[in-house]
């Protein structure tokens, strides 16, 4: 993983996951929206006729989500392909993960009865560990993000039902939250997110100086390099 999973290659997934999300954003604006069937003769917007005032009137739309995007587009396209299918591969991956992780635990167990050596034993603990920090951002997305897409999907396939509008705002609320939760998560579980957060609160908006050390070899250290301490939270 150390190999694989360098900063560069890391910028770069970056980089790439930002730009696709930037243009699957985009393609409403592209022409997948509500625009051509609420006004199927464009050339009316420009008429004078007395007579076709109401109908210009009338393709004039809302400014309002579910006024403006296509539906087949958020759930076709959006739900099915960008977010149900990667949703269900990133289950899979997980069941995989903690299926082999708990086969090798037991076989460290049985290792360290015999020879005293829990050095395997704790380092398979953190990788679980991690995996379950995120498995839970993981579920926590599903849990943010499916109740509108499922709200989508009835608005779609079942046009005739009605539902409150605060039903939606909610759903919609609870999906920009996801965005807000996550860092919490992150910082709750994994400490080196923790302790970056810190440095970033320190400087920046306590506007405190990074304590730097000289090591044996003459380079400078942060606190944290020299010294671990052991969080409460874990």
């Amino acid at each position: 993983y150390k190999e694989l999973m360098t900063g560069k290659t890391a910028r770069k997934i970056i980089a790439i996951l930002w730009i696709l999300s930037f243009v699957i954003g985009l393609i409403p604006f592209f022409g997948w929206n509500l625009k051509n069937s609420s006004c199927r003769n464009s050339s009316l917007i420009n008429s004078t006729d007395s007579k076709h005032r109401d109908l210009v009137e009338r393709c004039r739309l809302s400014c309002l989500f579910e006024s403006v995007v296509d539906m087949q587009y958020m759930v076709y396209f959006n739900f099915f392909v960008c977010v149900l299918v990667p949703l269900l591969i990133m289950l899979g991956i997980y069941v995989k993960i903690f299926t082999v992780a708990r086969k090798q635990l037991r076989q460290i167990e049985l290792k360290c009865v015999g020879n005293g050596d829990n050095q395997n034993h704790s380092l398979l603990q953190k990788e679980i560990r991690a995996a379950k920090s995120l498995s839970i951002i993981v579920g926590l997305f599903a849990v943010c993000w499916l109740p509108v897409h499922i709200l989508n999907c009835l608005k779609l396939f079942y046009s005739e039902l009605k539902r409150p509008d605060v039903v939606m705002y909610v759903a919609i609320i609870l999906s920009h939250a996801n965005s807000a939760v996550n860092p919490i998560i992150y910082a709750y579980r994994i400490q080196d997110f923790r302790n970056t957060f810190r440095k970033i609160l320190a400087q920046h908006f306590l506007c405190h100086k990074e304590e730097l050390y000289l090591s044996s070899n003459g380079t400078r250290r942060n606190k944290d390099q020299i010294k671990m301490t052991i969080d409460p939270l874990l």
